[in-house]
């Protein structure tokens, strides 16, 4: 299963997940941008970091490592490259890094290099499989235990997901995108199955008929319109064409483009 991809999508769409799992209040995530950092003039990039937003200056940078196999380098290369982000960035911030597996089993055995920095409070290790399984559990966290979760148990689970999704969520943009993340984490779990049978091992059918999920759609569709309109913009003006000839030509208002311009 692609569970770095899945985790940093749901921390994407809901990063309350994130700090749920931390035992953080759900609220700090409207202080932070989760983000991918590329390391410049070096090879690295680190997929998953919440960089606190400047309003939120006292806060730390998280550092999040996903683990669902075993690796005895994970230490090695997870501070190698926090300490060159720190090295490169030097942010006056303070830092954690919190390393996610799949079962305490992952965890490297091999750790006196790295030891007084995993007994402090720098590193904190979370054990998917020893989460208390519990129906009061956040959304955000259920969603987290289905990538767990056994075959047996799984469809039951998503199901039950799904009906949660939506009663509870009243965004329809974001409802559709739990739809989908919950969709595809059962396609991962069942790669033989094909992307219908698993619409209807989960009565996904008649939801995507619904005019909350349509509208949702055609939400993102717009979205994603201008979204790639925006980033054509960069293009056009390094071949000399005008703030005003781009926003003609592309259907935008100037000052849509003048703020992509200043960027």
């Amino acid at each position: 299963m692609k569970t770095d991809s899945i985790f940093y999508r749901l921390f994407q769409a809901l990063p309350s997940t994130f700090f749920e799992l931390i035992n953080q209040p759900a609220s700090e995530a409207s202080t932070y941008q989760f983000a991918s950092v590329e390391l410049k003039q070096t090879a690295f990039r680190i997929d998953g970091v919440f960089l606190p937003l400047p309003e939120a200056s006292t806060r730390p940078i998280y550092f999040v490592e996903i683990q669902f196999q075993n690796d005895p380098t994970l230490y090695s290369r997870l501070f190698a490259e926090v300490f060159l982000y720190l090295r490169l960035y030097e942010p006056t911030k303070a830092w954690r890094a919190v390393v996610i597996f799949a079962q305490r089993s992952f965890e490297p055995i091999e750790v006196a290099p790295y030891q007084v920095l995993l007994d402090s409070s720098q590193v904190q290790c979370l054990y998917l499989d020893e989460l208390q399984d519990s129906l009061d559990q956040p959304l955000e966290i259920q969603i987290v235990q289905l990538v767990v979760e056994t075959e047996a148990e799984a469809p039951e689970q998503a199901r039950r997901l799904l009906q949660r999704a939506g009663e509870e969520v009243v965004d329809a943009v974001l409802q559709r995108e739990i739809m989908d993340l919950v969709e595809t984490i059962v396609c991962y779990k069942f790669p033989r199955l094909s992307r219908e049978e698993i619409e209807a091992m989960l009565g996904l059918n008649d939801l995507k008929q619904t005019r909350v999920y349509q509208e949702a759609l055609e939400e993102g569709k717009q979205e994603g319109r201008l979204e790639g309109k925006l980033e054509t913009i960069a293009p056009l003006l390094a071949r000399g064409l005008s703030v005003e000839e781009i926003a003609k030509v592309l259907d935008l208002e100037i000052e849509q483009v003048r703020r992509v311009a200043q960027q």
